[in-house]
Order: structure tokens, then sequence, then C-alpha cells
């Protein structure tokens, strides 16, 4: 269908990092985005106020996990993952691609599709292409990611270019099933994936071949997955300028603040990650000078917030000791205090990131976070 609600706008530049607006049916976003993961329906320890406050208006959802748990019928019944979560706001959600990399001991690749044994029953379930764009669009997603395949790392070029062929194969079918389910409502965008591995010219290939296919927005996948930091942003600074410009371009599964930056810088508009999230969970909280970890001795007695710096509900409460307390004695409040300080330290993160491109000074910014032992 080509009358979607959707467009994305380009409205600032700093050499490659840009600023722009994502526009998509439940509302707009401004880019560069940083996605909380709500995987079961849910961002971890958070409430919708909360994410609404700290001006979350783009979160992710995991195909693979919701058609498990609650399953497509009740999906379908309450009326789509907005109202069942009662989300009005924008919601991707991944393919269930990822899961063919990261439940390895659990799944069967072949052409048709993923035979998966669930990890909840044991049930064996077939995951396609044309099932994983059903499975989006019953829960009525404004972003759709194409179904691929994510090779492992490390892997040779020869099973990563294998690999490539066959998510370019399934990437035309998932654009092919779009809208054949969606009840005559406009079906989500559709973003594709590229692939490739570490290998620069199996990227280009990939990006090449995905482009002619002609999707809403391209992903960088595959990446973040064991590949060191240097490596990532080899891949990243090549392929990244290379993209449509007046595509949204998305990096799947980054990461830390470095990451973010550094792939900003590069041209990347969108990122999601479950590190603010997993990480303040087990006591690990992000601060403008560095990680601290709740878990050490030196903070048993610390009055200080986590950050000075931070304006966040935690920070403007709560000590270290009380903090380090909680997680100590894994009180369910030290799950939900960290989280709300993690996602406002990310929020206030890409903000300040806009802000810095819109006024020609990343640079400085960059310089700036590396002086304060940027993580």
């Amino acid at each position: 269908m080509d009358d979607i609600v959707f467009g994305f706008q380009v409205t600032h530049t700093d050499k490659k990092a840009r600023c722009g607006i994502l526009k998509t049916p439940h509302g707009e976003v401004q880019t560069p985005v940083f996605m909380p993961v709500g995987t079961a329906a849910t961002v971890k320890a958070m409430e919708r106020r909360e994410l609404e406050a700290l001006g979350y208006n783009l979160i992710l959802g995991n195909t693979y996990h919701l058609m498990l748990r609650p399953g497509m019928e009740t999906l379908e019944k309450m009326g789509g993952l907005h109202t069942f979560m009662n989300w009005p706001h924008l919601l991707l959600t991944d393919s269930g691609g990822y899961q063919v990399f990261s439940l390895s001991k659990i799944r069967h690749v072949k052409e048709e599709g993923v035979e998966f044994r669930s990890h909840i029953d044991g049930e064996k379930i077939l995951l396609t292409p044309e099932k994983s764009i059903e499975i989006q669009e019953t829960l009525g997603a404004d972003i759709m990611m194409c179904f691929d395949e994510c090779p492992p790392w490390p892997a040779t070029q020869k099973e990563i270019e294998h690999s490539l062929e066959l998510s370019l194969r399934w990437a035309k079918r998932c654009k092919a099933a779009r809208g054949q389910t969606s009840k005559g409502s406009d079906p989500g965008a559709l973003f594709g994936i590229i692939q490739g591995g570490v290998y620069v010219p199996l990227r280009k290939r990939s990006l090449d071949q995905t482009v002619e296919i002609g999707f809403d927005g391209y992903a960088l996948g595959g990446l973040s997955v064991g590949e060191d930091h240097t490596t990532m942003m080899e891949v990243v600074s090549e392929i990244s300028p290379m993209m449509p410009k007046e595509k949204p371009r998305y990096l799947m599964g980054v990461g830390t603040p470095q990451d973010i930056l550094e792939s900003i810088y590069h041209g990347i508009d969108m990122f999601d990650c479950v590190l603010p999230t997993r990480n303040a969970r087990n006591g690990g909280l992000f601060t403008s000078f560095g990680k601290i970890n709740l878990a050490n001795q030196q903070y048993k007695d610390d009055p200080s917030p986590i950050d000075p710096a931070c304006l966040c509900y935690t920070c403007q409460n709560y000590s270290r000791a009380y903090l380090r307390h909680l997680f100590m004695s894994k009180e369910i409040l030290s799950a939900r205090l960290n989280t709300l300080h993690n996602l406002s330290f990310y929020a206030t993160f890409l903000q300040s990131i806009r802000e810095a491109i819109q006024e020609n000074t990343l640079d400085t910014f960059r310089k700036e976070f590396y002086q304060k032992g940027g993580i």
C-alpha cells in the first residue's frame, strides 16, 4: 500500500549527524531516538506515565515472545498491542529474527523459515517471513521489521554470505506479505535489515540489494553480537553514510552511550537496547561521569545521589546508600528506582545530542563526553 501515514524528514545536519522527525499514525518522534525495550508488552519496572514523563513515545515490542505469551489469539481479541498495554504512542516490533541468533539451541533454520521449540512449553513452531509480518500487523506495530537471520559471531565470510542471501530472499517475501492480513487498515511501515557481519563488502552488497527491494527505512542488524567496539564502528562508519538519506537509519540492539554517540556521529537515527533497564536491575547505573555499581562496598554509607547533575526522581530523593540497601536486599523498589534513573539518563543524553546537532556543536559535545570519562 502506498498511502501509509508514515514519513521521515531530516531537519538539521551537523556533518554526517542528523536530526529528524519520524511520523506515524500514533504521533511523531524526534530523532536521533533511543527506544526502551518492552519485550513482553512492558518496559520492565516502568509505568506508562513514567515513560511519558521522561519523554519516551517510541518503544519496542518483541514478536517472538508476544507470539508465545500471551499469544496472538489474546492480542487480537484485545485489539492489538497498543490497546492491550494501554500505550497510545509509537510501537516498533522486531521480527523474531534475533531469536534465530539468541535461541540457537532450540531452533532450526531452513529456506521456509525458522523452526523453534518454545522456551515456555517445548511446542514446535515454524516462524516464516509471512508469519512474522502477519503477527506484527496483528500487533498493530507502527514500524515492522523484516524477518532475517542474524548470524553468530565469529563466523566465516562464507557463512555470513550464505546468511545474507537467505535474509534477502526473506526480505522480498516480507514485502510481498505486507498488507495481506491488516484487515483493511493501513499496515505499519516496514524496514529492511542490512546484514553482512563485519565484512564491509558484504554489507555494501546487502545494502544495495535491500534498497533495490525498497523499504520505508533501513536497519543495520547483526552488530553488537560479540565483536569489539572498534570493529563495529568500522562497519557503521562505512555503511551508515551510504544508507538512503531520505529514510530513517536504525542500528539494532545498540547500546552503550559511547556506541550511540559515535553511531549518531556517523549518521544513525534510531537505537534500541536492553542495557539501561537490564543494568538497572543488576545495580549498574549510568552517570555523567561514568558507570557505578551499587554492589560496591564504597556506596554503603554514601549520602550522595547517584549523579549530582541528574534531575530524575531517584536522584532528587534517594541516596546511594539507600539504593544500595534496596539492591542488596533484593527489594522490588530497587529495580523501579534504578530503571527510572537509567532511562532518565538515556533520555537526557539523547536530548543533549539532538541539541548539539541543531547548534552544530557535536564535535565539542563528543570531546567533553570523553573528557568526563565517556561510557
